[in-house]
């Protein structure tokens, strides 16, 4: 027998840091390779950790909730050095390999590959993951159920998409977006308190976590709570601070009539091309963005400080940047070369990235080397914004709320759908007349979304 300590790994490019949120194992449990042993929160998403040998727990050497820097030893193994030329051990020194789970198990950040080792496992896909029936009848694989329990959602109200009766992952999370329209429909009355801090409420293990816990600011003081800033919050702060004050922002928008798109989005749901697939406004928005890009190639620019001086960088790509509001916080996720994607394409990718952020699981890779971003406040119900620039970008587009209001047309009062699109550009990269040119072509584009046949 042997005793193996294993130190926090570098799961993400750069990684300094990261907290540790839960231990899924305990002193004395016995373990195979890439078995998840704990979850934990870097700066950009939530990380199950796999188990790099198989033997038994020793010691657990790091409390929930703390966080360690990389290299630090945050767990101890026994291991057998006999079961070496087994299946289910390792070489001292080499870390195991976890296959990806495919977009429909989770899409989500699992480990897949960090240390030095060249070995390499696949995960085994346990047996309770394939999809089992209920006694209700319905059909789901154990992640959607968990999933569903989560959010609230009672399994046999939804109403499947998948193969064979299967309720998928995108069923859930519609039927969980419908239920919240519902929610807090009443204005709650004034309290008798002028000010207090709500702490956050505590996710179930699995998910992702927001704000950690709350905790009194002085002895005997329970008027006044802080807030430990870590994790995204720690990094969207450090970002948004560094983007405001080195980037000098200007904001530009203009109100449009979005009739011909909500009829577009309405046409496309009722299509059989895209009956599996979630479609919304912002599939015509992140259209009319990557088609305006190609007319105004600055605003997919970057500014790059050199030692020989600055310089600007013209993509001539896009990695388009959706801003997420999820259970962690503001996460940015990109769709990688989204100029090369159909309508349809490019909807499943919307899908897949909000279902992500959504869970918590984005990994790292996927908020790296972003060009332009769309950030959707409508959904939040506000007309307009002046939204800061994501660091290494130049412009940021913010989409409001689609609402029905009087608008002049042929001469004639109208109800028509109508909102408001801004956008945000660092003026070291484009000038005022480049920005208002790019905001009118993509308002042209939801005003007109046949201008995209071409």
């Amino acid at each position: 027998m042997s005793t193996q300590n294993f130190p926090l790994p570098d799961v993400g490019e750069g990684l300094t840091e990261a907290e540790i949120v839960a231990w899924k194992v305990a002193p004395g449990d016995r373990v195979a390779i890439n078995d998840v042993i704990c979850e934990i929160e870097t700066a950009k998403s939530l990380v199950e950790l796999p188990s790099p040998h198989a033997g038994v727990v020793g010691e657990l050497l790091v409390d929930e909730g703390a966080t360690v820097e990389v290299g630090t030893p945050i767990i101890t193994f026994v291991t057998d050095p006999a079961a070496g030329s087994g299946a289910g051990s390792v070489a001292p020194g080499t870390v195991a390999t976890a296959e990806a789970p495919a977009p429909e198990e989770g899409g989500g950040s699992v480990l897949v590959g960090y240390g030095s080792g060249s070995g390499a496992t696949s995960r085994r896909k346990r047996p309770a993951e394939r999809p089992v029936r209920s006694s209700v009848g319905v059909i789901a694989k154990p992640p959607i159920r968990k999933l569903a329990r989560d959010l609230g959602v009672d399994l046999t109200s939804v109403s499947p998409t998948g193969a064979d009766g299967e309720v998928t992952r995108d069923d859930v999370m519609k039927h969980a977006s419908q239920a919240s329209v519902f929610r807090n429909i009443e204005t709650p009355e004034w309290g008798s308190v002028r000010e207090e801090t709500v702490p956050a409420p505590q996710a179930p293990s699995g998910l992702a976590r927001g704000l950690a816990p709350v905790r009194p600011s002085a002895a005997g003081d329970d008027r006044t709570e802080s807030i430990p800033v870590k994790g995204v919050r720690k990094a969207t702060s450090s970002a948004m601070v560094q983007s405001a004050y080195s980037a000098p922002h200007v904001t530009v928008w203009k109100e449009i009539d979005a009739t011909r798109t909500m009829e577009l989005v309405k046409r496309l749901k009722a299509s059989p091309d895209y009956a599996d697939i979630k479609v919304s406004p912002l599939l015509i928005m992140a259209r009319a963005v990557i088609w305006a890009v190609r007319r105004t190639p600055m605003v997919n620019a970057a500014w790059i400080d050199t030692e020989a001086g600055a310089e600007i960088a013209v993509r001539h790509y896009v990695n388009l940047g959706i801003a997420a509001a999820t259970p962690r916080g503001l996460l940015v996720p990109n769709i990688k070369d989204a100029q090369d994607l159909s309508m349809k394409d490019l909807a499943r990718a919307l899908n897949r990235l909000t279902l992500t952020a959504r869970e918590g699981k984005t990994p790292p890779a996927a908020q790296q080397n972003g060009t332009i971003t769309i950030t959707n406040i409508g959904v939040f119900g506000m007309d307009a914004g002046t939204p800061i620039i994501n660091p290494g970008e130049a412009g940021i587009v913010a989409m409001g709320t689609i609402s029905q209001k009087p608008w002049v047309v042929d001469g004639e009062v109208r109800p028509r759908w109508v909102t408001t699109v801004a956008g945000s550009f660092d003026h070291r990269v484009i000038d005022g007349d480049g920005m208002s040119r790019f905001i009118a072509d993509v308002a042209s584009i939801l005003e007109e979304p046949a201008l995209l046949v071409d």
